[in-house]
């Protein structure tokens, strides 16, 4: 049966949404996407709970559920962690969904938006849902919210055109997902994600690569990727060292990777409604652990995290890599 267990060590007011309490006004982005402005925004953050959505496979790569907190072992840089909260409920979601339509996508968008409107509509009551295409720019088109209709509507209205400003969308959307955060009742807890489509690499972007690395770590925010890929891409994936791909492919899957996400590739565009499917299902099937550091300082430094299941070597457990410490006064990297 699943269930969800708070532990006294951790008061309500700490485990709101289960992440990494940094806040971050999206607006900067906005204003820099259009002016040009190089300024450095700054954000406070604060790491009290260290949150972990965890996703268990089989040998066979079968979800495995049933396991309970005794069932964990949780370590930071090497050193056993105490959990503090512990969950194999699905619980409400925060998904931000990123479709790419620049240009290229013009041949596949109307089947990536009826693949992107299926996942909506998966959604449950208490979900939450944003939508944000990226061309020349970033746009949110409809702010992180239960109105699914509303979803629904701002996907329909896509149509592609420009290039492709990749890093402008991931770390818009991400710093709305992190404001949100803020008007969050303590009791309602939320697993927050990105699910982002593209057919190729960031040409367009403010926002660098390592900027969207850093919040990504920051956040706690878990990141799935999809990459379009054309017949000719498909075929070359065995030489990465002379494919036009390879870079985009390292961006997708680092993003993932370092975050406890998965990236799908497919040049079949009629795969991609069983690609947010399967999302969806990884979504609504993960534990989630939280537990607070036994590491005080307050640095700024990278904290790799590794998650064991006791007894079972045959089950694999994924989730982010680790997270940045917080710095007395952190800040983001400047746009370059």
């Amino acid at each position: 049966m699943p269930h969800t267990q708070r532990y006294p060590a951790i008061s309500a007011a700490v485990i709101v949404c289960l992440a990494i309490a940094t806040f971050y006004d999206a607006a900067a982005v906005l204003q820099a996407q259009a002016s040009g402005n190089s300024s450095t925004p700054v954000f406070r953050g604060a790491v009290d709970l260290v949150s972990l959505n965890v996703t268990l496979t089989n040998e066979h790569n079968q979800p495995v559920g049933g396991l309970t907190a005794t069932d964990f072992a949780v370590y930071e840089d090497g050193v056993p962690q105490d959990l503090s909260f512990f969950s194999s409920a699905r619980l409400p979601m925060d998904v931000a969904i990123l479709l790419d339509t620049s240009s290229s996508m013009a041949p596949v968008l109307s089947v990536a938006q009826d693949a992107a409107l299926g996942f909506v509509e998966s959604a449950k009551p208490a979900d939450r849902v944003s939508v944000t295409e990226f061309n020349d720019r970033a746009n949110i088109l409809h702010p992180l919210g239960s109105d699914m209709s509303g979803a629904i509507r701002a996907i329909k209205a896509t149509s592609a055109r420009g290039s492709t400003a990749l890093y402008n969308g991931l770390y818009m959307a991400m710093t709305e997902m992190i404001r949100s955060r803020r008007g969050t009742a303590a009791q309602d807890i939320r697993k927050q994600a990105v699910v982002v489509l593209s057919d190729g690499q960031d040409t367009s972007s403010l926002v660098q690569y390592d900027d969207v690395m850093d919040l990504a770590n920051q956040s706690g925010i878990v990141l799935y990727t999809i990459l379009l890929l054309t017949p000719l891409d498909a075929r070359q994936l065995n030489d990465l060292k002379t494919s036009k791909l390879s870079q985009a492919l390292f961006v997708m899957r680092s993003f993932a990777e370092a975050t406890g996400g998965v990236t799908f590739m497919t040049s079949n565009v009629r795969e991609l409604h069983g690609i947010y499917t399967k999302i969806a299902t990884e979504l609504a099937q993960q534990y989630t652990l939280g537990y607070i550091s036994t590491n005080g300082q307050r640095f700024g430094k990278y904290r790799r995290v590794v998650v064991r299941v006791i007894g079972r070597p045959q089950v694999r457990a994924r989730t982010r890599n680790g997270y940045q410490a917080p710095k007395p006064s952190a800040s983001i990297s400047p746009l370059r």
